[in-house]
């Protein structure tokens, strides 16, 4: 990991295009990163624009899951765009496109839980800039080619994780798996008991 440790001492705290990485530790003490985004990409070509659209960081292309997903009520075929870039050579069948829409679909509170500022009693607004926090723990590198992630909604009890596969050839970091999209605690405004 001593390739990986040097790329976040070497990005971190830098702003470039509107996004900025801090590397940090959680209580227990295992590495975290905080991503900032001036903006979310509203498509592929903003993606691609963004510093960390090379994917050579699992948590920038976890980061960036995060932020194509919190379009898709906008722009459905730009979601599924952006998304399939992060996934590299497995695009998104048919079943996992209607997975997203059924998540989704009138609770984009959901994905907008994992930024900092967010809570059910404000109905998950978040603050500006955009941050999201990915961290580790034990299970993190348990199988080899493989990083998962954990990551906080303010409106879940416990972390939320995303798979994430390195292409050996190129060092890229691809989308496996993601499981950030279980139901929250509704927003207040839609909660007839707040």
């Amino acid at each position: 990991m001593g390739i990986f440790d040097d790329l976040l001492k070497e990005a971190g705290g830098k702003a470039q295009n509107g996004v900025s990485l801090t590397v940090g530790k959680t209580a227990q003490g295992y590495p975290a990163v905080t991503i900032a985004f001036d903006a979310l990409p509203a498509s592929l070509d903003e993606l691609k624009a963004c510093p960390l659209s090379d994917l050579k960081l699992p948590y920038g292309t976890a980061a960036l899951t995060v932020a194509a997903l919190n379009r898709w009520e906008e722009d459905r075929a730009g979601t599924h765009a952006m998304v399939n870039y992060l996934r590299g050579p497995r695009p998104m069948s048919p079943f996992e496109e209607q997975f997203i829409r059924d998540r989704l679909s009138g609770k984009m509170y959901v994905i907008r839980s994992y930024f900092a500022g967010t809570s059910p009693q404000n109905n998950y607004a978040p603050t500006l800039p955009y941050r999201v926090t990915f961290f580790e723990d034990p299970y993190t590198w348990q199988n080899e080619g493989y990083c998962r992630l954990n990551c906080i909604s303010s409106g879940a009890d416990s972390p939320r994780q995303i798979l994430l596969r390195k292409k050996e050839s190129t060092g890229e970091w691809f989308l496996w798996e993601n499981y950030l999209l279980p139901d929250i605690r509704i927003p207040a405004e839609a909660d007839p008991w707040a």
